[in-house]
């Protein structure tokens, strides 16, 4: 693919493929079109060429199939204080349910073992503007589960937390993708978690991305040429 940003170029005849059961972390610096591009896969934007989820073309795919195929959790802080947190992962159900969203025994099922797989079992009936960033996100993670689609994306998921809930979230989610065979694709600033917890990492080096395993990312040497204009000193054997 091809993909632009207005008049500038951010990815330019690219390719790669990214595997059921693996958690990869797509990196780069600021403004390099991480976030474009995972709109992109989710068919939100728009980008020259093709684009396959689960071997379909995304442009040959209905909406709902879209959304039966992917679900996309966003960066931005979610906050919906009259709905209850099952309320809000029941919304993931929406391409499955009737046309007046009616849901049936194996949907609900469906919503309690999606907050269980995050841990938040205990918090089916508690609003979301009276719990932490960690929590909320967990929440959101469980909506994209019970979607129950075969790739997630995920915009810095790990954005508003603070450190061990990082980490902690960064854990899940490879949990997820191992335990759960989903194909989860989730764009990071923390080197340490892409190169330390990952797969397999995707880099943004304008106009080109490299895609390779973590362990080889890390003695690949791209990750030290991309960051040393910024300052940022990076070891791979710390890791």
């Amino acid at each position: 693919i091809a993909l632009s940003y207005g008049s500038r170029t951010l990815l330019e005849d690219v390719s790669a493929s990214f595997g059921q059961g693996e958690l990869t972390a797509l990196i780069g610096r600021n403004g390099t079109g991480k976030s474009t591009l995972l709109r992109a896969i989710a068919g939100l934007g728009t980008a020259t060429g093709e684009i396959r989820l689960c071997g379909k073309p995304l442009a040959a795919l209905t909406a709902l199939q879209r959304a039966s195929t992917v679900s996309f959790v966003t960066t931005d802080k979610i906050r919906i204080a009259n709905l209850a947190c099952e309320d809000v992962v029941a919304l993931g159900r929406a391409p499955y349910t009737n046309w007046i969203g009616r849901m049936q025994q194996a949907d609900r099922d469906i919503v309690s073992r999606s907050l269980s797989l995050v841990g938040m079992s205990s918090f089916a009936r508690k609003t979301m503007d009276r719990m932490s960033d960690g929590e909320c996100q967990r929440i959101l993670i469980a909506r994209a589960l019970a979607q129950d689609t075969p790739v997630i994306l995920l915009d810095e998921p790990r954005a508003f937390l603070d450190l061990p809930n990082r980490y902690e979230l960064a854990s899940l989610l490879r949990r997820l993708a191992h335990e759960e065979g989903k194909c989860i694709f989730f764009s990071t600033h923390d080197l340490d978690v892409a190169l330390g917890l990952c797969d397999a990492t995707a880099l943004i080096d304008t106009p080109t991305l490299h895609c390779m395993s973590a362990a080889d990312m890390a003695a690949s040497g791209h990750i030290e040429r991309l960051f040393a204009g910024a300052g940022i000193s990076f070891d791979p054997a710390t890791l």
